[in-house]
């Protein structure tokens, strides 16, 4: 299937799924779960059917035998799991189109989990039966046909995408609400890319991973440069959510993109179940921004915290014993600390922050000072605006290396002006932007055998405008600093970290493009594309409110 046969399919199946929202007695934030159920189980019958002939065929073989196996062991040897026949896809789609289709799903879902321990609790049951509403009980096998409609021949790998698509698109439809189990894949590429893991034989923690994005998009890289098969099954990833919905989001998006590992329902500030201090080869993380509510009592003896300093009011407190537990008064540098002292001592950590910790103070500044002095923030880059569904205002993304040497500066990216619009309100990354900022990274590391393999790249494809994009600001293939983009900060000297009060926002380093707007031709057209896409949609919005307004005069004070 190509690029182009994927994105149709997707779109196509968003869009007939869709009908679930105008018919189903669901809240908005929660018909999200039924779909992706419907596509698990869709997965595992396709999964099953092309494992099927091998299954069977080891069953013959020894069936009456003294080496006789049962056909479930056999199938979870095979396939990875056992797909009881109730659980066929083609069982619940052939069935009569009436309320009873809600009992054959739920039966199929409580079927794969009672044959299949690891999945217990994991697939959505219950919800099944608000989608055969009195007025419409048809509704679901409606549903059930879109995905019977995915090809059965269909890479597996494939399916992985299609439901990190649905995931993205429920985000969005949610807004602030769906935001918080997601954060959007180029965003995560693009860390992905700078933490650059190769091989599989790592442990990954995210202690607050959401649907286990971080996890997929990590293990995607890995078979993308040519992680072995033996290093995949080595590689484990741990993920801790405090959500029990959110967990099993995720616990299904392993399953389907094929990750090992764990994920813990717990809170991170209060739980450490898989005693991460000093313990992980990478840490990727979204976490919560600005968390206020974390009883200080409890994180004040934790290693994971405490390593580089706990956040501490101003003065102490004055509440007398029975007041409310005193709190940290915001919790950003819990996680910041928590995710260094997660590492190991090759480790590499990825996280996106709020924008205000890069240059918070008080106690924050303090734990800042300690651990750029330490040496082990590598990166820093400011993200573009609208690039959350949680938040409008710029983030930042920071990055731990404890291999590197160079402990007396940072690399700061400012990516503010690099987008790519989506709607609006939204904006990503495109893969060639990734690729872009990226590729800063490696050239930091002088890796200049990486640069020209891009250029190449590009070449072949025809990209020139990325060729130059490239060759304009890199000439030599040797990392410089670009003034408006990049800059490589000492931590001493005039105009250094320190002279700088310790900060970390990029834009007080790389300075800002005086002649002209820094974007190429490309870059420029884009830019003006989505502000005027922008632009129109307000348009659209005043002609309607006025409309309205009109009516609504013409209703109180009549034509004259």
């Amino acid at each position: 299937m190509t690029d182009i046969e994927l994105k149709t399919l997707k779109d196509n199946l968003w869009h007939s799924a869709d009908m679930l929202r105008a018919g189903a007695h669901l809240a908005a934030n929660k018909y999200g779960q039924p779909i992706l159920g419907l596509i698990f189980l869709r997965y595992a019958d396709i999964l099953f059917k092309q494992h099927k002939k091998d299954i069977d065929a080891e069953y013959e073989k020894y069936k009456g035998s003294r080496m006789e196996r049962d056909y479930k062991s056999i199938a979870i040897e095979k396939c990875g799991f056992y797909l009881p026949e109730c659980a066929y896809f083609d069982t619940i789609n052939n069935a009569p189109d009436d309320a009873h289709k809600a009992i054959l799903v739920k039966q199929a879902m409580e079927a794969i989990e009672r044959e299949n321990s690891y999945m217990e609790g994991v697939l959505p049951k219950e919800v099944y039966g608000q989608l055969v509403p009195e007025e419409e009980p048809e509704l679901l096998s409606r549903i059930v046909r879109v995905f019977k409609d995915i090809p059965e021949d269909i890479s597996i790998d494939l399916f992985g995408q299609i439901y990190e698509y649905f995931l993205g698109n429920f985000a969005l439809a949610e807004g602030q609400g769906g935001g918080a189990f997601y954060t959007p894949a180029s965003v995560v590429q693009y860390m992905v890319e700078v933490l650059h893991p190769v091989t599989g034989d790592k442990k990954f923690l995210d202690p607050a991973c959401g649907s286990g994005g971080m996890f997929v998009q990590a293990a995607r890289y890995m078979h993308k440069h040519n992680a072995t098969n033996e290093d995949m099954m080595r590689f484990r990833c741990y993920g801790v959510e405090k959500e029990p919905d959110t967990v099993k989001l995720a616990k299904m998006n392993l399953l389907l993109n094929n990750v090992r590992g764990e994920i813990t329902e717990a809170n991170s500030f209060y739980s450490d179940p898989y005693n991460a201090f000093e313990a992980f080869d990478y840490v990727m993380a979204n976490p919560p921004f600005n968390v206020d509510e974390v009883v200080l009592e409890r994180v004040l003896d934790d290693p994971r915290f405490n390593t580089y300093g706990v956040p501490r009011n101003k003065s102490k407190s004055t509440k007398k014993a029975s007041d409310k537990k005193e709190t940290v008064p915001n919790a950003n540098y819990l996680w910041i600390g928590y995710f260094a002292t997660a590492l190991n001592e090759n480790g590499k950590a990825a996280l996106v922050m709020a924008n205000s910790a890069s240059d918070a103070g008080g106690s924050e500044l303090e734990i800042r000072k300690k651990m750029i002095e330490d040496g082990i923030i590598s990166q820093m880059v400011t993200l573009p605006s609208n690039m959350f569904s949680t938040v409008t205002l710029p983030a930042t993304l920071w990055f731990f290396n404890k291999q590197r040497t160079k402990k007396d500066e940072i690399l700061f990216i400012d990516a503010r002006n690099i987008f790519t619009q989506v709607d609006r309100a939204h904006r990503k990354f495109s893969d060639e932007q990734i690729k872009n900022l990226g590729i800063i990274t490696r050239l930091y590391e002088g890796d200049s055998d990486s640069f020209w393999a891009l250029v190449e790249e590009y070449k072949a494809a025809g990209q020139q405008d990325q060729v130059d994009w490239l060759l304009e600001r890199w000439p030599d293939g040797k990392y410089q600093d670009v003034v408006g983009l990049c800059k490589v900060a000492k931590l001493d000297g005039e105009d250094g970290i320190k002279d700088q009060d310790y900060s970390l926002n990029a834009g007080r380093y790389v300075g800002v493009v005086i002649e002209d707007d820094g974007m190429t031709e490309d870059e420029f057209r884009d830019t003006m594309k989505g502000l005027h896409a922008e632009f129109s949609e307000l348009n659209k919005e005043a002609l309607a409110f006025q409309a309205e307004i009109d009516k609504n005069m013409k209703e109180l004070f009549g034509e004259g």
